[in-house]
């Protein structure tokens, strides 16, 4: 999904006209900061930014550059998310929620791009701008995205493991979702670079642990099992890749003998690349992507023009350069 840059006030009033009947919230919100029901109170901007979870360093480093960027231009935000990626259910109920406390501008990330639609539209029929970051919805309401190239990401961790792998042989992925953008384009972005460029090279197994690091070490155990030539395995998100670390130390592998890619930074990949578990891993710039949307959410609330889409940037990182001053920048613990 892409957007035409624009007026954010005009398309929100434009969007609003597509409104339709939308999902009931409830239950209850976990919640980071205070917004009050019909924004700060006090004259100054109130953002509500709905991320995918809190389950992982990835969110917590967004959440510093949203705060960080909020501070520096005196408004309020609030920053939420459910305890993991897999519960669709509870976000759409923070995302209800954060809509009816009627703040400046919503910022938010989308676990399921179509289960957001209804509520995004009540949002619209508020007239309440929203942006997204790290994944969009499948809705016109959204003005802007902030995200990594998910598609150029993946293609970067297939150059590496094919340069780490000598340019043949098998290769399998643990992936982190089949629904949301970022699960799907990492994935397509290693596969087509793979098949575009690696003819030697063949994809024997793709699968999907939700992220979560149990999951993701069971599933590449077996795919170790079935593949006995099995030279590497590239994990899409911080919980899959750390299932593979485990699955390999859980083995007793020898370090190196399996090539591991991960994604995302956090200290258990920082620690797995030094200790040369893992080869390497891509990394975004979570910090920048909560700043800039925190930016295009305050500037969507002032009805200023916004482009469609920011690259916050995808960078490889390894035990050679994982020191270096533009690298270290990216990285979180």
């Amino acid at each position: 999904m892409r957007f035409g840059k624009k007026t954010a006030f005009a398309a929100l009033v434009a969007a609003s006209a597509l409104v339709v009947a939308g999902c009931a919230g409830g239950g209850d919100v976990i919640e980071e900061g205070g917004g009050a029901d019909t924004g700060s109170g006090d004259g100054e901007l109130y953002v509500a930014l709905v991320s995918k979870g809190f389950q992982h360093q990835f969110w917590q480093a967004v959440k510093k550059g949203a705060e960080e960027k909020a501070e520096e231009l005196g408004v309020e935000v609030t920053f939420e998310g459910p305890a993991a990626e897999t519960e669709i259910a509870q976000q759409l109920e923070m995302l209800t929620a954060a809509i009816d406390k009627n703040p400046d501008a919503i910022g938010y990330a989308a676990l399921d791009p179509e289960a957001c639609i209804a509520p995004l539209d009540q949002a619209a029929a508020k007239e309440i701008p929203v942006v997204y970051f790290d994944a969009p919805c499948d809705s016109e309401v959204g003005l802007s995205l902030a995200a990594t190239d998910s598609k150029v990401a993946g293609a970067l961790a297939a150059e590496h493991m094919a340069e780490l792998i000598g340019g043949e042989g098998e290769v399998a992925i643990v992936g982190h979702s089949q629904i949301n953008s970022t699960g799907v384009e990492r994935r397509d972005g290693f596969v087509e670079k793979i098949e575009a460029d690696y003819p030697d090279i063949e994809i024997v197994d793709i699968q999907y642990g939700d992220g979560d690091h149990l999951k993701s070490a069971d599933i590449a155990k077996a795919m170790i099992a079935a593949h006995p030539d099995l030279k590497g395995i590239y994990g899409t998100n911080e919980g899959s890749a750390i299932g593979v670390v485990n699955a390999v130390n859980e083995l007793n592998l020898e370090k190196g003998k399996l090539t591991i890619i991960g994604f995302d930074s956090g200290a258990a990949q920082i620690q797995a690349i030094k200790d040369g578990t893992m080869a390497g891993a891509i990394t975004q710039d979570p910090i920048g992507i909560g700043a800039r949307t925190v930016e295009s959410a305050v500037a969507a609330a002032k009805g200023e023009e916004i482009d469609e889409f920011y690259d916050t940037g995808s960078y490889w990182y390894d035990a050679e350069n994982i020191d270096d001053p533009e690298i270290a920048a990216v990285l979180y613990e």
